[in-house]
């Protein structure tokens, strides 16, 4: 197991990444229970003590809290968290979608489909994401999406799906902001109501409400 000095260094540059604005800090924080509502943004935002980012590590390195870590390699009782802890459980899933200019993609997001710009990474920006409400969609920059000649000839190859609380009044707003559909809302025979997006880099986006056959979707 390493030493605590060695702990201690990887807070002090999880607190220097933050500073610098790093958004791979965002994810870090979510693993803490308490902070798992935060956006990258919001985590960027905020101050990042070093007592923080110690928490951080030690919740990395399979402990409560940097306490817990600490008495772990003083040789006292306390060590990692117990096997009876319960089993792995996925949360969270963000999609990171090609695109060939961050700024564009963001403006795209937030000006026709009501997202709100999270952050842009680097000068110029090769990084960034949007959010609006739970979803949220990453961006990370490539000369030339290597699925846009096959999504040319699939006509509407999704590249994430959005589910909806109530996806007839989101097309309606959509459609009053000017966006057009590859499909517009249509009943599906698998039991969702859905509609297709499709941004500049021709990442197809579905915003579906799901609803068993026969329902009063």
């Amino acid at each position: 197991m390493p030493k605590i000095e060695t702990y201690r260094k990887r807070a002090k540059q999880i607190v220097r990444w933050h500073r610098e604005g790093n958004y791979s800090v965002g994810g870090k924080v979510r693993q803490i229970e308490r902070l798992r509502h935060l956006k990258d943004a919001e985590v960027l935002a905020a101050p990042l003590p070093l007592a923080l980012a110690q928490e951080v590590v030690a919740v990395e390195a399979g402990f409560a809290d940097w306490a817990a870590l600490k008495a772990s390699l003083d040789g006292a009782a306390a060590g990692p968290l117990p096997a009876d802890a319960g089993p792995p459980r996925l949360e969270h899933v963000i999609p990171i979608l090609f695109v060939r200019d961050v700024v564009k993609a963001a403006a795209f997001y937030v000006d026709k489909l009501g997202f709100t710009r999270d952050f842009l990474h680097g000068n110029p920006p090769f990084y960034g994401a949007v959010s609006r409400d739970a979803a949220c969609l990453h961006f990370r920059l490539v000369r030339e999406p290597n699925f846009a000649e096959l999504a040319a000839r699939e006509g509407a190859l999704i590249l994430a799906s959005i589910e909806v609380a109530n996806v007839k009044t989101l097309f309606e707003e959509f459609e009053a902001r000017g966006v057009t559909f590859p499909q517009r809302l249509k009943r599906q025979a698998w039991g969702g109501l859905d509609f297709y997006v499709e941004d500049p880099d021709g990442n197809c986006i579905s915003f579906v409400t799901y609803d068993p056959p026969g329902g009063t979707g």
